[in-house]
């Protein structure tokens, strides 16, 4: 895992969709800001490929420029960044001759501007888009180069196990595995890297880490907003596709995996996949799926999903997700773990905690309750940990009070790197070990193709509640119940 500090070799980033909201708010953005600190080679260029017709390299220029005054940067360092590192080409209709022209136009900047033909292609594209255009890059020769050439595809992969199996397979003809890095943005944070530091350096820790110890694993992200003017990306995926399959499912193979043999991205990849591949089929009885209603948010009164614009009526598309899975393997045989994600949830917040087993005596009387220790992981918005524990309180008689050991990345460190900064170093790098493998999210989707197949009914929750009562009844059967957020 590679740190915004660390030099990179010179390079051109292409960037396919470059005109589109996510390259707009997320990755120009982090790309100005790794320049800016000196993070990246300042011989590295970017060019924007779109099929706007309008854009020559003055207009990219002005549209990033804005793009990035709004955000808060200005002067002449941005006006210098943007007018010696930033072009444009159109792709037009995407057809092969495009294809053709925008090599031709690759090749001229490395010219003029004395790269050594090391390329990177970024892929915001929507997701039908994606195949084609790996397809065009492969047919125009663009997957070699005199350097290194590599792809980074965004999120979703695919919207269930054929189709990732197909879409892997169309990628693979142009590219090699080591090529391509599927992104997801969640693991650039850094409590989510830090994950297996604190879990392989601290070895108090890790001699707990299993079934003998932990009680059960929860892990949320909760959204407080809706779809926020996504219909059309959101009616098609649901909150399965757009963040269990993906989000949820990494965090959890962190926390459950064994230790690697090395600290390095194979490694580590490994025993991701062999922790999903140790999930027993998800019963139907297993998961909860919701979809919020109109209610309460912040004393507003907030639309039903069904209100939304761009929703269908009488949709049945999921915007909650609770799930119980198990991992049978040596270490977690028998431990629950619990997913959930929503939106239009009371708060946003990522948080993963680990719940110990109580002690198996009660020793101090029927009147002083034992709580069990509790460790909180918290991923977003305010990274840092927290490890509850019993201690007595003053006084007779005997009455225990939980307490927490607190520690914020903020209070500790200087302000975190964006994930989006991480992860662009990592992949200038060659790092591999924060993106997703091809067996990995065949891996995952193999886990959830059958429930989005047969998925069970869709029960109604209001916004700003923690979403349908069965959700906490799927603990309830286990005698546990959600951590407080």
């Amino acid at each position: 895992m590679a740190r915004a500090s660390a030099k990179t070799e010179p390079a051109i980033l292409v960037i396919m969709g470059a005109t589109g909201d996510l390259m707009r708010r997320k990755v120009l953005p982090a790309l100005y800001r790794l320049a800016a600190q000196g993070a990246m080679n300042e011989r590295n260029r970017i060019l924007g490929s779109a099929r706007r017709a309008d854009l020559d390299d003055q207009g990219f220029r002005a549209l990033v420029r804005q793009d990035l005054a709004d955000g808060g940067a200005g002067g002449e360092p941005l006006d210098r960044w943007c007018r010696d590192s930033l072009f444009f080409q159109s792709i037009g209709k995407g057809g092969p001759e495009d294809f053709v022209t925008l090599g031709r136009r690759i090749e001229a900047i490395e010219r003029e501007q004395d790269l050594p033909g090391n390329r990177l292609f970024y892929l915001a594209l929507p997701p039908e888009a994606v195949a084609g255009t790996v397809g065009g890059l492969g047919r125009a020769g663009l997957n070699r180069s005199g350097g290194w050439t590599r792809l980074v595809i965004e999120k979703p992969f695919g919207r269930d196990l054929a189709s990732a199996e197909a879409l892997n397979g169309v990628v693979h003809q142009d590219f090699e595995e080591s090529q391509i890095y599927r992104i997801d943005h969640y693991l650039g944070k850094e409590t989510v890297q830090n994950l297996l530091v604190f879990r392989f350096s601290n070895p108090v820790f890790e001699n707990l880490w299993n079934r003998d110890r932990v009680e059960s694993v929860q892990i949320t992200v909760a959204e407080q907003v809706g779809i926020e003017g996504r219909a059309g990306y959101y009616a098609q995926a649901g909150a399965l596709r757009d963040i269990v399959q993906n989000h949820l499912t990494q965090l959890m193979a962190l926390i459950a995996m064994e230790v690697p043999g090395a600290f390095d991205a194979d490694d580590i990849r490994n025993e991701k996949v062999k922790v999903l591949r140790a999930i027993p089929p998800i019963g139907a009885d297993a998961v909860v799926l919701g979809q919020y209603a109109r209610g309460d948010v912040d004393g507003l009164q907030a639309p039903g999903f069904l209100e939304e614009p761009g929703i269908a009526a009488g949709s049945r598309v999921e915007t909650f997700a609770a799930l119980r899975l198990e991992v049978a393997n040596w270490r977690w045989q028998g431990v629950p773990f619990y997913l959930r994600t929503g939106k239009r949830l009371p708060r946003r917040v990522t948080q993963i905690v680990i719940t110990f087993r109580c002690p198996p005596v009660a020793i101090f009387g029927s009147a002083a309750q034992v709580h069990a220790n509790a460790l909180s992981i918290m991923i977003q918005p305010d990274e840092g940990f927290d490890l509850s524990f019993e201690v007595k309180a003053p006084g007779m008689p005997v009455n225990l009070q939980t307490q927490r050991l607190h520690f914020r990345y903020a209070e500790a460190f200087a302000p975190l790197a964006d994930a989006y900064e991480t992860l662009l170093v990592d992949v200038l790098q060659g790092d591999q070990t924060l993106f997703v493998r091809a067996d990995e999210v065949e891996a995952s989707w193999r886990l959830y193709t059958p429930i989005l197949n047969s998925p069970p009914p869709v029960q109604a929750y209001p916004a700003g509640t923690w979403g349908p009562s069965t959700a906490d009844a799927l603990l309830a059967a286990d005698g546990n119940h959600w951590f407080p957020l």
